[in-house]
């Protein structure tokens, strides 16, 4: 008869540091570039919260206040957990070209985690992997197998709070984690799981005085350090909006369609981050210096086929439609984009949205147009009055 195995209360001490030890090594193995510990006190989080939410900063995202306050209460989402393992997976892709995007308003800026594989199956599918890995040691010690359960943004759960308790990095005054040495372009991810493993020593935050991620956010989004009003976000704004954005923003998005990287670009600590050894998050050739008329022209069959497997593909055909329309009544007066706004417009794929926003463009297009004519015939007059003075 095979002999029984142990319950998990009966671990020592000194088993659960060599196991914590270990998984970190297992999880660097299947990829993630940083793996830490986490008690599951977020009793200090839960008045932030409320706050935030009590200010409407969550915007249209009504999955942010559901579940009361289980956010901050990971035995509550997972039961019997002690513990959370928290862990990073680099996403900055090669050839990123940040400067060459934003600064031509022809072309289309998308925020560089987008451009390559969706992350959120790729990470929970290795999470798994970590907790089969750790059950296997478990079992071969004679223990029980855990009980765990990954996430990786898709339950209601802390996760940027969980891994700065993990010491992944610090909170920055844009709210994303800052790690020293990999900056902000990383994913998270957890494993919560029954087993009280010795938790990892948090970071000192070393943003110091500076606001430079404050003062870069084109929609003045960032209302105070650390907090975020959604509602204000260019990436709340073209992806997570479902119906028209404000008039307001429409401006200040300029060339961004999904997503924004404003306040990542200009924080210092990101000037050393690393290059992802990902190569499923490299950006896909369809979106690398693309021209925004090209993307607007997609119809909705090359949009689902170029998007697949994609995160950008969440926001269906329309609102990518609504926001290039928006970046090209930014683009400078072009006949070209008067003709393919207008012959969407016709099209049978728009709706009242999206045509509510090419009507914007092209009044923008129009705006333009009449600006540069008016001026040109100013330089027409003043060169026929100094033709007649020679």
């Amino acid at each position: 008869m095979a002999e029984s195995l142990k319950p998990l209360t009966s671990i020592d001490a000194a088993s659960l540091q060599q196991l914590a030890r270990q998984l970190k090594l297992w999880g660097q193995e299947l990829g993630f570039a940083q793996v830490g510990i986490s008690d599951i006190d977020l009793s200090v989080e839960e008045p932030k919260l409320q706050a935030w939410l009590d200010q409407g900063y969550h915007g249209e995202m009504s999955y942010m206040a559901n579940h009361g306050m289980m956010r901050a209460r990971p035995h509550e989402l997972h039961p019997g957990t002690q513990r959370v393992i928290c862990v990073r997976m680099d996403y900055l892709p090669p050839n990123t070209m940040f400067a060459t995007h934003l600064r031509d308003p022809n072309l289309a800026y998308i925020s560089r985690y987008a451009g390559g594989r969706d992350y959120h199956k790729m990470m929970r599918n290795r999470l798994k992997k970590l907790g089969q890995r750790i059950d296997q040691e478990l079992t071969e010690l004679g223990y029980n197998k855990s009980h765990s359960r990954p996430f990786v943004d898709s339950a209601p759960i802390l996760e940027r709070p969980l891994a700065e308790k993990a010491g992944l990095g610090w909170t920055g005054k844009h709210s994303l984690i800052l790690n020293q040495q990999a900056g902000s372009w990383f994913f998270l991810g957890e494993l919560l799981i029954d087993l009280p493993l010795p938790v990892d020593i948090p970071v000192a935050e070393q943003c110091n005085t500076c606001v430079a991620c404050i003062k870069s956010c084109p929609t003045d989004a960032i209302v105070a350090p650390y907090t975020v009003d959604a509602r204000r976000c260019i990436s709340y704004l073209t992806i997570e909006l479902q119906g028209a954005i404000p008039v307001e923003f429409r401006e200040l998005m300029g060339n961004r369609i999904y997503g924004c990287d404003d306040c990542q670009l200009v924080c210092p600590v990101n000037s050393q981050a690393p290059l992802t050894q990902e190569s499923d998050f490299h950006t896909r050739d369809s979106l690398s210096k693309a021209d925004l008329v090209s993307l607007f022209q997609w119809d909705e069959a090359k949009f689902l086929s170029l998007t697949e497997g994609s995160p950008i593909r969440r926001i269906g055909h329309k609102r990518w439609l609504r926001n290039i329309a928006v970046a090209l009544g930014n683009a400078p007066q072009s006949e070209c984009i008067v003709s393919a706004l207008e012959q969407r417009k016709l099209s049978a794929e728009v709706d009242d949205m999206v045509i509510e926003h090419i009507d914007w463009a092209l009044a923008r297009q129009q705006l333009s147009l009449s600006s540069s004519r008016k001026t040109a015939r100013v330089i027409r007059a003043v060169e026929k009055g100094l033709s007649r003075d020679a």
